[in-house]
Order: C-alpha cells, then structure tokens, then sequence
C-alpha cells in the first residue's frame, strides 16, 4: 500500500509541473500612476512563448466592465512574442486595482495581469 501511495504522488508531482506555463511575460504588473478622469489608459503585456509547441490563449477575462483586454486569437509559435493589450475606462474617480486572468489551452493553471493607478478628477 505504502508503495501504490508513493507512485501515486510521484505521478501527481510530475503531471502538476508538466503544467507549467506556456509563456514567459515581461511583467505581470502595471502602474499607470495618476491619470485624468474619462481618459481610457491602455498598457500592454509582452509575453514569450517558451515551451515547445504554439502557445493558444483560450480567454482572456477582466474582473469589470471597466477594463478591457485585447489578446491574441491566432497560436503563438515557439520562441515568438506577443503581448496582451489591456484598456481602463478611467470613469471612476480614485485608486483602482483590477487584474485579468489570461487562461492558456492545456494549462490548468491562468496567468493574473494586474493594473492600477490613481484616476484624478477632472477638476485636479
């Protein structure tokens, strides 16, 4: 029994690293620091595809409707770039953090991008 259990996690150990991600990015992060109000702010996330198969992005979903992101809809080919545009909307006044999930095909798990900055009154 002890046996079965060890093969048992060593199979487990090695299909979770086997889902390791497709893609290297550049950064994950994104500080717009203070912008204006009702002025949409885009940033984009470069990404390398590291493994040795295309790379395909199934989804790309923002936590809001105040936040858009625009990816790729065709395979990244090894060893190719690409990136992730990502749009705030800048309607609300104040500091905000809002992240996007980006779900590659057979990775089980996604890559967070997270954006963020001060929006500014249109007074100020």
């Amino acid at each position: 029994m002890k046996y079965f259990l060890s093969l048992l996690f060593v199979a487990c150990v090695s299909v979770c690293m086997a889902q390791e991600s497709p893609v290297k990015f550049a950064e994950t992060k994104h500080s717009f620091g203070k912008i204006k109000q009702g002025v949409p702010v885009t940033t984009e996330f470069t990404f390398t595809n590291t493994s040795g198969k295309p790379a395909i992005i199934e989804v790309a979903t923002a936590e809001c409707g105040c936040t858009t992101p625009d990816y790729p809809k065709t395979p990244i080919l090894k060893d190719k770039a690409s990136s992730i545009k990502v749009t705030y909307n800048a309607e609300a006044e104040g500091h905000f953090e809002k992240k996007v999930t980006v779900k590659f095909a057979k990775i089980a798990q996604p890559i967070i991008l997270t954006i963020e900055g001060d929006v500014q009154g249109k007074g100020k």
